[in-house]
């Protein structure tokens, strides 16, 4: 047993470079507590000898403005930070759909660069040239047009099985809330609990044996499944309130506005021109030596795709994707432009009204700040677990 080396010490002399450092580094951040600190007290003492309110003590008061979208209903006596909340909702319900639809069209888009077919390869080509050159205010407001102004009114709505689109925007059924969904959902979170287990056992058996087991479909089967038990367990709802045409509009079920299908569809079509590049860049950084043995493994195109070239060009594609993704999340801020009430939206409403411009800003930079910063700690977590790993 080899002894443990004996514990350094640590040098507070001014010639160890390590001390050095760490005086260099509180300095830096006591010039920056004392800049922003001079800064806010010289604008507050100027809006305070101006007459002019400040303070975040106008979050608790009635916002005095509805809100028409949301994923819970508000009205004009709730008070303003719950209004902000709403807002944010939106925002996230905007970001989030739209980065997975974003991924899924982008590396589709991405892919299909690579393909033996002449018309693929050129409709994925002017797909990239095309929406990436066009400025993403104008793809929005294009968008917006499309479902106010092409679509039929709700009386002559499209009907496409139990959906309706019209310039109302997209009807769709919804269950029945019953507590089978509540134990679905649970058997959901559970099942992806034990489908990331068995990944880890499979992952091991296979450094043992060498034996291959399913990383993707039995993990999902086991997902499902267990989702599947959960909602039996709470009687198996079936209900379903499905929408119809009304005298006016489409009544019943769910329902999805022309804003938030101009801002979702309009993002998803942008950045994911953009991804599809990503995508692109990092396939052709694979050695071309890759294909070729996977070839002689005997390995078809989609194969060779999808088990040798993309695993390998993900330590290549996750860090500009990440880029991506918030540049998704903070163009979301646009929809503003058509109506959407997302965060941006409710600050400029709150600014007017209340006169708290400082604050109001405050609030919408905070929350990019959190959103984008949460995205790339995740992105930065899946970077490390997908990296190469070499001796």
């Amino acid at each position: 047993m080899t002894p443990k080396p004996p514990p350094t010490k640590k040098n507070w002399s001014w010639r160890s470079q390590a001390f050095r450092g760490l005086i260099y580094q509180v300095i830096a951040v006591g010039l920056i507590v004392a800049v922003v600190w001079f800064l806010a007290h010289n604008t507050l003492y100027n809006m305070k000898i101006r007459g002019i309110q400040s303070g975040f003590d106008f979050l608790t008061g009635p916002a005095g403005f509805d809100i028409g979208e949301g994923l819970y209903t508000f009205d004009s006596a709730q008070p303003y930070w719950q209004a902000f909340l709403a807002g944010l909702s939106n925002t996230l319900r905007v970001a989030v759909m739209g980065i997975i639809l974003t991924t899924v069209l982008g590396t589709l888009l991405g892919v299909g660069r690579f393909s033996r077919n002449a018309l693929v390869r050129g409709l994925c080509y002017a797909y990239v040239e095309c929406f990436r050159n066009i400025p993403i205010l104008l793809q929005l407001l294009m968008w917006y047009l499309l479902f106010t102004e092409v679509l039929p009114a709700a009386a002559d709505a499209w009907v496409l099985g139990p959906f309706f689109l019209s310039k109302g925007g997209m009807s769709f059924p919804i269950p029945v809330w019953a507590t089978g969904h509540l134990w679905a959902a649970i058997g959901l979170v559970a099942g992806a609990i034990l489908a990331v287990l068995y990944r880890k056992w499979a992952f091991r058996q296979f450094e043992a044996t060498g034996h291959i087991r399913s990383m993707f479909w039995v993990p999902l089967a086991i997902t499902l499944a267990v989702s599947l038990l959960g909602w039996v367990a709470g009687g198996a709802p079936t209900a379903f309130d499905y929408p119809h045409k009304g005298e006016f509009a489409i009544e019943n079920g769910g329902a999805l506005t022309p804003e938030f299908l101009s801002v979702l569809v309009g993002l998803t079509v942008f950045t994911a021109a953009f991804v599809a590049e990503v995508v692109r860049s990092g396939i052709q950084s694979v050695a071309q030596g890759q294909g070729e043995a996977a070839a002689a493994l005997g390995l078809d195109p989609g194969q060779t795709m999808r088990l040798v070239k993309l695993p390998q060009a993900l330590r290549v594609i996750i860090p500009p994707m990440t880029n991506q993704y918030l540049n998704l999340t903070k163009n979301s801020s646009l929809a503003v432009a058509i109506g959407y009430p997302d965060v941006v939206s409710i600050a400029n409403t709150a600014l007017n009204q209340s006169g708290r411009a400082v604050e109001c800003i405050a609030i919408v930079m905070l929350v990019y700040l959190t959103t984008s910063l949460s995205t790339a700690v995740l992105m930065n977590w899946y970077n490390s677990r997908a990296a190469i790993m070499e001796r």
